[in-house]
């Protein structure tokens, strides 16, 4: 069960965030010194604008989340989650941070904000998959741990498209490793077959990532709801009398997503990028006959020429790729 918190679970609030961090060693767990605000927890984050939950079983605390608005961008900031070892792989961490999203949600904010220790790479992980990204400079704290902080934060309504650095890049690797796979599986891709094994799609966009940190490909990303469902890269590595040229690439949309407007989203945000740029003449690749091109014709894209057999399916089938560019 998932309960709103009151003052008087401080024992187990304290429970949990203390067998949370001695899981680590140099982490220094001191309420009267660091964490006085969980003797009444509740009203702490009350007086914030925020709430916190409790999930108990059979009388015993299995985790705890907290929200309160932030003072600007109308966001909201994920605070105080922790889950009991035993419960962790159940469901119970997603379903509390939905939770807290729904909360803030319901209270107008647009964009969830975290912070969490860089040693806590499980957490890391966890965060990642719930399609938050990692976004910003390492944030330095004068504590008695001597604590270092990611900053991880996403859209939290309607579509919206974001352009990735390398850290944020490298933090949505796996996510966007998950979609690739799922897009691939839909057949047509020119670039991979279907049954693409995940460590070769995560391998790609560590390598995805790793261009995006040296500026050599800019990598945008959409969310639909809160959830990280599609990307496009734009690949600048071009000769140096083609300076003004740019190719979009890996356009992709999580097959369960399409038909939110992401796709063309994603569109839109690519060549406002490559404008900012200077890059004036944009092409791209897609298979012939799917609904890439609809998209393009329907952005204003055209068409400048089509390429049998340019990749093989998993049967050995050519696939046409008609190429489209914008100027």
């Amino acid at each position: 069960m998932i309960r709103t918190g009151t003052d008087s679970d401080t024992a187990a609030y304290i429970k949990l965030i203390g067998e949370a961090w001695g899981e680590f060693p140099g982490v220094i767990f001191d309420v009267d010194a660091e964490l006085p605000e969980l003797y009444r927890l509740a009203s702490w984050f009350a007086e914030a604008g925020g709430r916190v939950w409790l999930a108990e079983e059979d009388g015993r605390a299995l985790g705890m989340v907290g929200t309160r608005p932030l003072g600007s961008d109308a966001a909201f900031e994920i605070c105080k989650m922790y889950v009991d070892r035993a419960a962790r792989g159940s469901g119970l961490a997603q379903r509390l941070i939905e939770t807290a999203e729904a909360h803030a949600r319901a209270q107008g904010a647009q964009r969830m904000v975290l912070w969490t220790d860089t040693r806590f790479e499980a957490a890391h992980r966890f965060y990642e998959k719930q399609s938050y990204i990692r976004q910003g400079a390492v944030r330095v704290l004068d504590d008695l741990s001597k604590s270092l902080e990611f900053r991880y934060a996403k859209p939290l309504t309607g579509v919206v498209v974001e352009m990735l650095d390398g850290a944020a890049a490298s933090s949505a690797a796996r996510r966007l490793a998950n979609i690739m796979i799922g897009c691939v599986a839909q057949g047509g891709s020119l670039h991979w077959r279907q049954r693409l094994a995940p460590d070769t799609a995560r391998a790609q966009m560590r390598r995805v990532a790793a261009e995006v940190a040296a500026q050599q490909r800019l990598l945008l990303a959409a969310w639909a709801g809160a959830r990280l469902a599609g990307s496009i890269q734009i690949d600048l590595a071009m000769p140096q009398s083609q300076a003004h040229r740019a190719v979009l690439q890996d356009w992709r949309v999580e097959p369960a997503m399409r038909g939110q407007g992401m796709g063309l989203a994603l569109l839109a945000g690519a060549e406002a990028a490559a404008a900012r740029l200077g890059r004036r003449l944009l092409s791209l690749e897609t298979p012939a006959g799917g609904s890439g091109e609809r998209l393009l014709l329907a952005a204003g894209w055209r068409e400048a020429g089509r390429i049998p057999g340019l990749a093989l399916d998993a049967a050995g089938a050519g696939i046409e790729a008609v190429r489209y560019i914008r100027t």
